[in-house]
């Protein structure tokens, strides 16, 4: 069971410059916090299910969550990441519709959960936070666009090799700058590569071997990331 917090952060304590509500002024972001409640979640506990309404707007102040949406065959696809001070549930709040994926805590996290109407109301009365969450939305739409391309034209060792880059760009890497801060399984990135679960570990195998990546337990540390975007078939 998910756990209720009664003492969580103010919005006004939230200083993480990747969110968008940076574009708010104290009083707005006390305005947003209003009615605000939070939730701590276990590894592996569910924040929200694909299909049920949409009930509020969902902001990430600790952890890593997987958003994932289930496929004709019942195969689940990771389809994005969230992290630190990143929004959940924002589409299926702007659009009125039920949530089109699943959030699932990959770690412990703490989650605040935003009132729709006062997100509304400021998105209404400041045109910054406006622009950022189209900003947001338009990402999405271009991350979405390039994803059907990657599966109809890249081989599954580019997808994989890609995966790994979207793993180190969203969460980024440990003190040693070279470990990978998030820890998956084999499963979820061959989700994320849209290939299967034996593809993947061969693949990674075989990056491992070139020594492009190196495997350890359960990290994955980057090697060569020159190499590894060669291999993603990733130019500028």
């Amino acid at each position: 069971m998910k756990k209720q917090i009664s003492d969580i952060p103010t919005c006004v304590q939230c200083t993480n410059k990747s969110s968008i509500f940076c574009a708010l002024s104290s009083n707005e972001k006390s305005e947003l916090g209003e009615n605000k409640g939070g939730n701590f979640y276990k590894k592996g506990q569910v924040v929200f299910y694909e299909g049920n309404h949409s009930s509020g707007l969902y902001c990430v102040f600790k952890g890593k969550v997987k958003l994932t949406k289930l496929g004709e065959d019942g195969k689940e696809q990771v389809i994005r990441f969230a992290k630190d001070a990143d929004i959940l549930g924002y589409r299926a709040l702007l659009s009125n519709e039920s949530y089109q994926a699943t959030a699932t805590a990959m770690e412990d996290c703490l989650i605040c959960r935003l009132s729709k109407k006062n997100f509304i109301q400021l998105m209404e009365k400041n045109p910054k936070l406006s622009w950022n969450t189209m900003r947001l939305l338009s990402n999405d739409l271009r991350k979405a666009e390039q994803h059907l391309i990657n599966i109809a034209q890249k081989t599954a060792k580019e997808r994989i090799a890609e995966a790994l880059i979207v793993l180190k760009s969203t969460f980024g890497l440990k003190l040693d700058q070279k470990t990978l801060d998030v820890t998956l399984k084999r499963s979820e990135i061959a989700e994320i590569a849209g290939t299967t679960t034996e593809t993947t570990i061969r693949t990674l195998a075989s990056l491992h071997k070139e020594e492009i990546i190196e495997l350890n337990e359960k990290n994955i540390l980057i090697l060569n990331l020159k190499k590894l975007t060669k291999t993603a078939a990733i130019y500028d």
